[in-house]
Order: structure tokens, then sequence, then C-alpha cells
């Protein structure tokens, strides 16, 4: 098969939604129809031993929520299927952010009871921004919820979206009776059997047919008519061109938990998805048919298999081939790197692959050589734009709860500072280290993962601050300089590249900062020196 051919197989998504919406049992849906598992995993019941394969973390077992964005790739009739399932808590919500940057498109899933929720405006605000064509997935339809129309408007109003209806649920709750298909023309009969793989589907390509009373009883079927035609006065048809370009939005009813509506929203994404999309770099827009490589650390994790203490560096290709044992320019250090073992993902398992093309996921084994944001090229300097970096907004003071184990908490703090879920500062007054986060959950998920991937013990105390800003002078020599040092000290540290950090204590001090030494530049995010 040619490189175009190749291309052209894959489609990159990812799944984002509020918490408990439902996201992670239906990326286990999807591989189970996509015959990568033979037994999907509730990720909260303890009937069941076997874990969502999307989270493999120990704490994430044990929360019943993910914390890290996973990586899963699948074949489905012909096409190459990379799935990122992404945390839908705020306090993770940074991973998430990242992880939108290396997709081409995106599912977002929506409860039938709950509606629109917060977590769910401000994910999909990002897609609308960067204009990345969205698929609803409106969840959980066996249980009692909303009614149609109004989520439907719901989604319109809050999520400010074009939306067209594929499917359409017949009755809801205890009244569920299954999926018309507008898609496809069919109806999705619905038995609450979740061990089935597929439930019964039978062609209909005219709902005024009186077979439709036949089965699904003349109340419900009258009630469909009304709702169908209501659809087609509404809502605009589907075009494909007005969802790529992230103008129109369909949506799909189901059951992910029931396996239901979820091998119809597959069975449409794979036809309508767009495959790898070209990408924004400093110089020029870098297209996924071109010949050279080029690709972006999206993400790194440690400890993907606590046994080896391996470190993984996330890599989006997005022109090119990647291939093993080649060299490619590291652009940030300037220096050619080999990778004799590039990985291709199923949640934590992973497998050597040898070439890998545009839209696919490389975990590359990192020593420490890269950074959330680099960009690996055949040998053309550029680098990839919008990888976002956050400001902290959480700080505490970490101590060692175990002095025999300094060296352990030291590179335990070191490792998983890489993976972008908090930063580290050292104070400059008395050399106390300082964890600052985004989500305050963070430092329970860092203190577990200390002791249980590093066997080191931390504790926490709070520290007074309220921002953490990077200072850049436009002189270091001059006398204002000096004196914003000399009154600052107290709040003044080093991130962990050296680069000088004002740990402001509230909006009024940055303030204040900015108009007694203005010629002394604050930036809230470490990345200023890029732009």
């Amino acid at each position: 098969m040619g490189f175009t051919e190749e291309i052209a197989k894959r489609r990159t998504f990812g799944i984002i939604s509020h918490p408990d919406a439902g996201k992670t049992t239906l990326t286990e849906k999807l591989l189970l129809f996509g015959g990568a598992i033979q037994e999907a995993g509730a990720v909260k019941s303890n009937k069941i031993k076997k874990g969502a394969t999307s989270d493999f973390m120990e704490i994430e077992r044990q929360r019943g929520i993910s914390v890290a964005t996973s990586v899963l790739a699948f074949n489905y009739k012909d096409k190459k299927i990379n799935i990122l399932d992404t945390p839908g808590h705020k306090d993770f919500a940074e991973d998430t952010y990242r992880t939108l940057t290396a997709v081409d498109s995106v599912i977002v899933v929506i409860d039938v009871a709950k509606g629109v929720e917060e977590q769910t405006e401000k994910l999909v605000e990002v897609c609308r921004m960067r204009n990345i064509p969205m698929i609803v997935f409106i969840n959980k339809l066996d249980r009692e919820g909303k009614d149609a129309f109004d989520l439907l408007d719901e989604v319109e109003q809050k999520l400010k979206l074009t939306v067209t209806p594929l499917s359409f649920p017949i009755g809801m709750g205890y009244d569920f009776k299954g999926i018309y298909n507008i898609w496809e023309k069919n109806i999705n009969l619905f038995t609450g059997d979740s061990r089935k793989d597929i439930e019964e589907t039978i062609a209909f390509d005219d709902v005024n047919n009186p077979e439709l009373d036949k089965i699904v009883g003349q109340k419900h079927a009258e009630k469909l008519r009304e709702e169908l035609e209501l659809v087609t006065e509404i809502y605009p048809d589907f075009d494909r061109e007005a969802y790529l370009k992230g103008d129109l939005q369909p949506v799909f009813f189901g059951s992910a938990l029931n396996n239901f509506g979820v091998r119809e929203l597959l069975d449409c994404f794979i036809q309508i998805a767009p495959q790898p999309r070209p990408k924004e770099s400093d110089t020029r827009l870098v297209r996924p048919e071109e010949e050279k490589f080029s690709g972006f650390v999206f993400k790194i994790h440690a400890n993907m298999d606590p046994k080896h203490r391996d470190r993984l560096a996330f890599i989006k290709i997005v022109s090119g081939t990647f291939e093993r044992n080649k060299p490619y320019l590291h652009v940030r250090h300037n220096k050619n790197l080999k990778f004799s073992s590039p990985n291709a993902f199923f949640a934590e398992k992973k497998e050597i692959v040898d070439i890998s093309y545009p839209g696919d996921i490389v975990g590359l084994h990192d020593t420490g050589n890269f950074k959330i944001g680099d960009t690996l090229t055949e040998g053309e300097v550029m680098n990839f734009k919008g990888i976002p970096s956050f400001s902290p907004e959480h700080f505490r003071y970490v101590n060692n709860a175990d002095p025999m184990k300094s060296k352990q908490l030291e590179k335990g703090l070191d490792q998983l500072m890489d993976e972008g879920v908090a930063q580290l500062f050292t104070l400059e007054m008395n050399g106390r280290k300082v964890i600052g986060t985004v989500g305050a959950l963070q430092y329970e998920v860092i203190q577990y993962r200390l002791e249980h991937e590093y066997g080191a013990k931390c504790s926490y105390e709070n520290f007074p601050a309220y921002k953490a800003c990077w200072v850049k002078p436009e002189d270091t020599k001059n006398e204002e300089f000096a004196e914003f040092k000399r009154v600052k000290q107290k709040f003044l540290g080093h991130d962990k590249h050296g680069q000088l950090v004002f740990l402001a204590d509230s909006e009024f001090s940055i303030q204040m900062t900015q108009q007694k030494y203005p010629s002394v530049k604050l930036y809230f995010t470490s990345d200023f020196y890029q732009n």
C-alpha cells in the first residue's frame, strides 16, 4: 500500500466530556467493535474485576476516573483508528488541552440526564477555536433523561454549535425501544443485554410503512414519525464539507454501557471523519503528504511500565514517515537522535513499529531529552505552534517524609514534572521546593505516584502564592532589576530549567510590580522565550 493510501486510512481523534458522562466506557466499546478487546471492562463496577483498558494507571482504577490521556490504536473496516481518551476532570484539563493539538477530530460525549456541563463547554470552546470537526454522542439513553429536542437545543445554545441529528431515539429511559438511524436508514432495536456485541438491526428506509407499528408499537411509531418530520424541518441536512470545517456537528444517540448506538457512531465516523490534517508551524503550513518527516511531542509519561522505569514521549506524526533507527533532528537541542524501539500503543501494551505514518502516535523512550512541545524533523528547523502551557494556580511546599529516600524523591519529582502535570520551583531564599499545579487533585496523584512508582514519600504544606510569573528583565544589570530582586526576594525562585520565577501572592501584587518595575517583564507561561 502506497504512502498516500496509508494517510487516507488513518483517523486520529480524541474523546472529550465532563467527568462521568461515559467517555471511557465509550472508548471501551469502540475497542470492542474494533475487535481489539474481547470483553469491555466497567470503569467503576467492583463486580467486574477487569478495569477499563484506557484507565491503566493504578490510581485511575482506584478512583474510577481518568487522570491521564491514554492512546489506543486498532483497525476497523480497513481503517487505522487512533483514539486518545482524555481525562474529564477539570484538575487534569491541561493534559486534555494539549491532546487536542494532536487530534484531527473529536467526539463529544454528553450525559442524557445532565445535559451540557461546565467542563464540556470549556473543551468544546477550544475545539471551536481550532475548527476541529466534532461529532456529538448523547449517552445513557437507557436512563431517564431530558427530551431529545431539549438536549439538541441545549447543545446549540450552550456549546454554540450547529447540530444535525444522524440518529434519533425511540422512547427514553424505562420506555426506550431503540434508535432510528437517519444516516443508514435503519432501526436498531434495544434489548438491554450489554453482553451482546451487536443489537438487532432492521433496514427501514420508509418510516411511513405500517410495518413500523408492528416492530415498535403504534404509539412509538406515530411519535417517531412526528419527530423525524420535525428533524427534517428544523435541522440542516448533513453536509460533510461543513462538518470538516467545524461549521456543522452531527449528533448520535446511544448507550455506551449497553453497546447501543456505538457501531452506528463508528460506521459513520470512519466515513465522514477527516484523515490527518495539515498543521501550522512557526515558519509554514506542514502537509501530511510531504515526503520528509516532522512531528511534535504533546505528552510525556513516566513509568508506563513500573517494572522498567521507562519514560515515553508521545509524538504525533504530522508529515512523512517515521522510521526506526533513522536519525532525526531534535530542533530545540539542535542535535540528531536515533530511536531503536519506537512504540505503537494499546493502552499500556506497546509494540515496536518499524514505520509509522501521518496521524499515528508513536511513543519514544526518553532519557530526559524531550519536553512538551518539542519538534522532531528530518533536518528542517521549525516548531509547531499552539501547544499550550499553563500557569499554576495552586502552590504547596513539598517536604521529604522519608530522609532515607531523598534521592528517590528528587528523581521522582524530576520525572513527574517533565510530564507537564505540575511545575517545580526552588526558592532562592532557602532552597525549599514548591510544587505548582493547575488543579488541587494533582497533588494526590503526585503523592501516590511518588510512593508507588519511586518508593519516596512526601508531605505538603500550603505556600501563599496566587500565580507564577516568569521574569524577563530588559537588562539584568540595571538598578531597577536589582531593586526588584531585593524587594521580592521572599517570592523569587527558579523553575526546573533555571528560569527566574516570581511567585506573586495576589493580583494586586502583580499590578504593583508591573507599575513599579516597567523594565521587568512578567509572563504567565514558561514558554515565552519561544514566542
